[in-house]
């Protein structure tokens, strides 16, 4: 009887498999009905989603009648951060404001609210002349989108912007209420918010208390949402209905096996060698001193972060078993879009056009990786200010479409100018490493590492940049900026005559690739047409960095040969710091003092984090998790690391979304931050 209990227990999230980020048009709520014996209706699903909010590579949510927003620490760090300084160090030693007079304005932060959404696609299909091929059907869409949006957007007031779902199967425009002016309310000590840091990065048992509180104020006071979400007065149970409410940022479930394998065996491992290379340069950076550490501690951590996630697509991307089943779908979808003329000849030839431009792209990834690695003050805004002296060369009427609009012209220009002082001492480790991409990844004969580096090692070629330029000097710039194009062109600047040998050669490398990615585009949109047309709405898009839902339920999993506990507890913080001893510091397990003083305040068996099967991927940070009383019952802020491979494709097996557990944060903010009067906010009471 005990082998047969326990049988069933592994099979059971497979039986319960709740996989999909869906949008709120299409949310499949007979299914959910049949398995779980409820589903929201319309008016819990306005209500969950009017309660949201989109932070800026995150997800959040209205806890309060008063605008507060509850999101994680690690969505908050860069803003928590940009308010802090060297006397004021809110990421290390947290932050409570006692009213709200103390709550911190943070500069930069906006949220967005999604209050409309409306499907263009047949407007935007309209515009495509008979017999365009892939590229102009590709700029068509494009311009009659952006004429939608900008009509809307005059017309409605809103922050209206386009969303493309099923690889360019659908076309939507989302009417966002933004919120621009936003303040710190509440965050815990960065060394209990990523209790274990990287070396606990999607693992479980987990003990985070990953949360944070901002307020959105409007015209000076408080703003009132006309939705919130109620806090739990019960809590969450093994095996109950959870849903989450946010934002996922990018899965890649409905791309062709050709593009995976191709991720596979060229893309991720060039993006894993360059991220190993950042976070080396951010690493050196960080060890000469407290101040500089602090300083980079967001990025630090979000290269580290992006690091294990790339390493866990990779490994999913090996896994033959869920690859077969990914290559048996598509062989699926392909052999019912041969048996319809219509759709064969339509989308019959798709998946190898697709190859072939996929080929093409991988032939190149090398040279294109050096697109997205310009990031220095110096040598990126070098080539910059070198593309915008060439674009006023133009005639008015070809320059591009920030030339056109007076207002956008005036936002590029004070872009330019702008020079953030806190990256000048990482620029000698960022030039560097632009150097040293080049040369692993080119190839010292490459003509494009010859102009980098002149036959100097990277070291070399970048402390000859860093010497001999000026260009990080705001003044210098303003003056360029704001003068005769020419003189910018003409400049002896060792970083602009460099940016004038790079910059048509990167400019010409970026038009192929976008020729390629146009004809991709292209393809893949008709084979989600074909999908449509074969499974109809039964599918879910993509991740677009949109708001969706996700339903599932408290579930263990098969963990290292026994079964995963499906909730941890304060006991278990205390017990993983105290397992440590002296060696806690170094493994990132150490406590703050406060916690170790408070130790006795604490019912230690309140639960802290818990595990779910509610589908997610990395935007979904932040998301509240509710049950199906609409109430706000946790906090998800992470997968472990059998999700990683989310990306691709959802093993309900293992893949299991993290969250703080709601009780824990009235817990702490009881009883280790004397912060009652936001209990009193949050509970209502």
């Amino acid at each position: 009887m005990r082998l047969t209990a326990l049988a069933l227990l592994l099979v059971l999230p497979t039986l319960r498999a709740d996989e999909g980020m869906w949008t709120f048009d299409n949310l499949p709520t007979k299914k959910i009905q049949a398995k779980h014996g409820w589903a929201p209706d319309q008016a819990w699903l306005d209500h969950v989603r009017l309660s949201a909010v989109r932070f800026p590579g995150g997800s959040g949510s209205f806890v309060s009648k008063d605008g507060l927003v509850l999101t994680n620490h690690h969505v908050g760090h860069h803003w928590i951060q940009t308010v802090s300084d060297a006397q004021h160090d809110y990421v290390k030693h947290g932050f409570v404001a006692g009213t709200r007079e103390q709550e911190v304005k943070v500069p930069g932060l906006a949220l967005f609210t999604l209050l409309e959404m409306e499907n263009v696609s047949e407007q935007v299909e309209k515009a495509v002349p008979a017999g365009a091929d892939e590229q102009a059907s590709a700029k068509a869409k494009a311009a009659a989108l952006a004429a939608l949006v900008k009509e809307q957007t005059a017309k409605t007031g809103l922050d209206c912007q386009p969303v493309s779902l099923y690889q360019g199967g659908q076309t939507w425009i989302y009417r966002y209420k933004k919120h621009s002016d936003v303040r710190l309310v509440m965050a815990p000590e960065y060394g209990v918010a990523a209790f274990g840091k990287d070396w606990d990065n999607f693992s479980w048992p987990r003990h985070d208390l990953d949360f944070s509180l901002f307020r959105v104020y409007e015209n000076g006071k408080p703003y009132a949402p006309a939705h919130h979400l109620a806090w739990t007065s019960k809590g969450i149970g093994y095996g109950d209905l959870t849903f989450t409410v946010g934002h996922p940022g990018r899965t890649s479930r409905l791309e062709t096996v050709a593009q995976m394998e191709a991720k596979r065996d060229v893309t991720n491992p060039l993006a894993l060698r360059g991220l190993d290379r950042m976070r080396a340069s951010l690493r050196a950076y960080a060890v000469q001193g407290e101040e500089q550490a602090r300083v980079v501690s967001d990025q630090l951590m979000g290269v580290e972060n992006a690091y294990k996630v790339v390493t866990g697509e990779t490994d999913g991307l090996r896994d033959k078993v869920a690859m077969s089943r990914v290559a048996a779908a598509e062989q699926d979808l392909r052999a019912k879009v041969d048996a319809d003329p219509k759709l064969k000849a339509s989308a019959g030839q798709s998946w190898a056009k697709v190859e072939e431009a996929v080929a093409q792209q991988k032939a190149g990834a090398a040279e294109a990786s050096l697109l997205g690695a310009m990031r220095s003050e110096i040598l990126g805004g070098a080539i910059a200010l070198h593309r915008h002296a060439t674009e006023l060369q133009k005639p008015a009427e070809q320059r591009g479409p920030q030339y056109q609009d007076e207002k956008a012209l005036a936002g590029l220009k004070a872009r330019l100018v702008r020079i953030d002082p806190a990256n000048a001492g990482q620029e000698p480790f960022v030039l560097q490493g632009i150097m040293a991409s080049a040369q692993q990844e080119l190839g010292a004969g490459h003509p494009m590492t010859q102009v980098l580096l002149g036959g100097k090692s990277p070291e070399a070629a970048a402390k000859a940049l860093l010497a001999g330029s000026k260009i990080s000097d705001p003044t210098l710039r303003k003056v360029l900026v704001e003068g005769d194009p020419k003189a910018i062109l003409e400049h002896t600047d060792p970083a602009l005559v460099l940016a004038r040998q790079l910059a048509p050669k990167l400019d010409e490398l970026q038009k192929k690739q976008q020729g390629l990615q146009s004809v991709i585009s292209e393809h893949l949109t008709r084979i989600a047409k074909a999908r449509f047309a074969v499974y109809g709405t039964s599918t879910y898009p993509d991740a677009t960095f949109t708001l969706r839902l996700s339903y599932g339920a408290v579930e263990t999993y098969p963990l290292a040969g026994t079964l995963a506990q499906p909730f941890t507890t304060f006991a278990g913080l205390y017990d993983r710091a105290a397992a440590w001893g002296p060696k806690a510091e170094e493994g990132s397990w150490a406590l703050p003092p406060r916690w170790l003083e408070r130790r006795d305040k604490l019912n230690l068996f309140t639960p802290y984090n818990f595990i779910t099967t509610n589908d997610i991927i990395g935007g979904n940070s932040g998301s509240p998790v509710v049950d199906k009383r609409g109430e706000l019952v946790g906090l998800a802020f992470d997968g472990n690391i059998e999700s990683n491979a989310g990306r691709y494709y959802f093993d309900a097996r293992v893949n299991r979304c993290l969250s703080v557990d709601a009780r824990a944060i009235l817990e702490a903010l009881d009883k280790v931050f004397d912060a009652k009067h936001l209990v009193a906010e949050l509970t209502g009471k």
